[in-house]
Parts: structure tokens; sequence; C-alpha cells
């Protein structure tokens, strides 16, 4: 498909010829503690999209995924949580699985059309700074596709997400330091050695992948869309693909609005959501959370995020850490979706709004991440049983104890 990049900050507009990253006339204009500026969108043409709405997310991405099924990432499934439906009263809940994706991220859908562009151009290495998930989405895409993947990550990263990139094929490197050193390291690198830096943000593609879930979306309901969607935001790229995705389908005239765009940040996380209330566009001084693949303190798409917020008329919910554990064990036990942190972190951005919200909207939650990448957080909350006798008593004993 035929493209351009446009700078969300000046609007200049360059060439879809090559691989590009930021607008070079703003991206040297980057404050301490704001938010990153001179982030390019891609710019399609829209004008050969069939009119009948019949359309995959293939049909707006700018690179031809090579063989699909060598990497079967997006076309995750739409699960209709009944328990919690009739306890919350929404007739129309939804839960979007991309937990179910090849590396069990949302991830993948941004490491898919980045492999397609190192393909594209002939490269056969791709670097990216990672807390964990966009690394081992990476990595996986890598082994899919024959592409070399080199993984810069703070040491604090989740073991079980490293160890997915090590297991993939990837070559780790574990920093003593911050991400934002993992960050640096990472486009040091391709500055210096070549190949393709799939840095969130960073790198546009990175949205134009993560859009092809708003296509999903769209299909899945019947060629319309949801009425709200609760997205978990660190640093605002998931949010800024989705609303790129339904963006993309209202310019095409196949939707006539967006749907609300809710940005879910953890409270110890949640840049964006001060950016949106304050009007500003400062950093917090460190991001805490339990949730790591949130946990952000200079969102690379936040500017991006807060356009999205504005043109959806969405909205940002803050909610505790607490929140977030307690509606992890809530979706695995009254729905069974196994969420990582920052995936049940959506749903508990969903059950914080729940009173205020029409009770026959059509509402979506997205679920990121799949649990088992992060064992770690369920020290104390949940156990396995000691072992009992082998005998039916002993069995019946332990069930009537609970």
């Amino acid at each position: 498909m035929e493209y351009r990049y446009r700078c969300l900050d000046c609007g200049r507009e360059y060439p879809g010829d090559r691989v590009r990253y930021l607008c070079p006339s703003c991206s040297f204009e980057r404050l301490p503690g704001k938010f990153a500026r001179g982030l390019l969108e891609v710019i399609l043409d829209l004008d050969g999209l069939p009119k009948s709405g019949e359309i995959t997310p293939q049909d707006l991405f700018v690179y031809r995924i090579p063989d699909p099924s060598a990497f079967p990432a997006g076309n995750t499934p739409l699960a209709s949580p009944r328990t919690l439906s009739r306890e919350y009263g929404f007739a129309e809940l939804y839960c979007k699985l991309d937990s179910h994706n090849p590396s069990g991220s949302y991830k993948d859908r941004a490491s898919q059309l980045i492999a397609a562009q190192a393909l594209h151009f002939g490269e056969d290495t791709v670097a990216v700074s990672s807390t964990g998930n966009a690394g081992s989405a990476m990595a996986c895409a890598g082994a899919a596709y024959g592409l070399k993947t080199v993984l810069f990550v703070p040491e604090t990263a989740p073991k079980n997400k490293l160890m997915q990139s090590v297991l993939y094929g990837a070559q780790v490197l574990p920093i003593r330091g911050s991400y934002d050193e993992a960050f640096a390291l990472s486009i040091a690198f391709t500055e210096t050695q070549g190949g393709i830096n799939r840095n969130t943000a960073y790198n546009p593609m990175t949205v134009e992948g993560k859009k092809s879930c708003a296509v999903e979306l769209y299909r899945q309901f019947g060629r319309r869309a949801p009425d709200i969607i609760y997205i978990p935001t660190g640093d605002g790229v998931i949010y800024s693909g989705i609303y790129k995705g339904f963006r993309d389908l209202r310019d095409a005239g196949l939707i006539s609005s967006l749907p609300k765009l809710v940005c879910v940040q953890a409270e110890g996380s949640c840049a964006v959501s001060r950016a949106w209330r304050s009007g500003g566009v400062a950093d917090i001084p460190e991001a805490r959370t339990v949730a790591d693949s949130i946990s952000v303190a200079s969102p690379a798409g936040g500017r991006y995020a807060l356009k999205g917020l504005a043109d959806s008329r969405g909205w940002c919910t803050v909610i505790t850490d607490e929140a977030i554990l307690a509606a992890q064990l809530e979706l695995s036990r009254k729905a069974g979706i196994f969420a990582e942190p920052a995936a049940a972190a959506a749903w508990a951005g969903f059950v914080h709004d729940a009173p205020k919200l029409e009770k026959d909207a059509v509402i979506t939650v997205l679920i990121t991440g799949i649990g088992f990448k992060d064992m770690d957080v369920f020290g104390g909350r949940a156990a396995v049983p000691e072992p009992v006798e082998p005998s039916l008593e002993a069995c019946l004993e332990r069930i009537t104890r609970g």
C-alpha cells in the first residue's frame, strides 16, 4: 500500500521510500522530563480499500506479511465472560484474548510487521529494548522468519520473559541499569551496526502493527466498532495502535465514529493520565507497579495517546496495584482467563468504572498478555496445596476444609 510519514508535532511529511524513525526536525527538541517529540505516523492511501467493508488487517498494512502462517499473530478470539457479565450486569461485555498470540502477548502484532519490514529492506537483524514482552515477541517472530534478534533489557525484567527470548534464540543482553539505558544502547547498536530498530514508538511501524486489533474487532462485531474499549497503558503505543486502526477505518468511510478508548494505568505509572488531566506532557520521576509491562516513567508514545484520547472522547482510569492483583484472580477464577498483571489492569479499569457505565454499552477489555509471563506475582496469594494421603476419606476431608 502507498504511504508516507507525517510528524505528529510539526506536520512535516516524508516519503515512505526507506526506513524512518523520528522527524529529523523535531526529534532533537526533546526537553528533559517531557514526553518525546518528533514521532512519525504513517499516512496511508486508503482509496484502494474495498468499498464493501470486507477488509482484513493485511489490507491496512504497509508491508505484505510473508507467509503469515509462519508466525500467526492476530486473529485472536473474543471471549464472553458469562459469569462476570451477569455479576456486573452488562449483556455485551467481551474480552479480546491477545494472550493467545504465538508468544502470549499483544506485542506479537508489532513484531510481525517489523519482521516484514526487515525482510522488505533486506535486513537480517532486529534490535530492541524491552522490559520483557516486546523482546520475547520479537525473538519469537525472528525465530519464525530467520532473523537475528538482539535484545537489550534491564536486569530486573521478569525472568520468565527473558527465558522465553533465550529459548527463541535471541541474543539477550541484561543491562545493569534502567530501561532508558537499555533503550539508548539499542539505538546506538542500530546506528553503528545496522539492522532494523523495533523500539516501541521510535519505529512508526510498531503502531501500524498494533492497529491490526482494531480491524479484527471491527470484523468480529459485524463491521462496526464496540462502544468502549479498555486498554492497559504504559508507553501509550498499544493505545495509539488501537486508535490508529479505528481512525483508518473512519477515514476510509467504514465506520462513522471512533469507540471511546479508555487508557487504564497503574497508580504508580500514570504519566499519560496525569498529562491528560493537567494538559501538560511531563514524565513522572519513577514508575513503580506490579504490572511490569506498563511500568513506564517516560511514555514513548505519550503524545500519540493524548491525541487518541481527545479524538475518541475517551478518558483515563487509574487503578491501584491491589486492584490489578484482584482483577487477575477474578479473571482466572470466574472467566478462565489467565492474564498477566498488565493485562489484568484493563479489567481492573472496567471494574472501577462499571458503576458509571451504561448497562447496554458494548464493552471490550483488551487482555494483552498471558499470566505465565510473570508467575512471581502470585507469591503469598496462591499456592499449590500440600499433598494428601492416598485415600478418598483424606481427599474428602481436604475438600470439606476448602
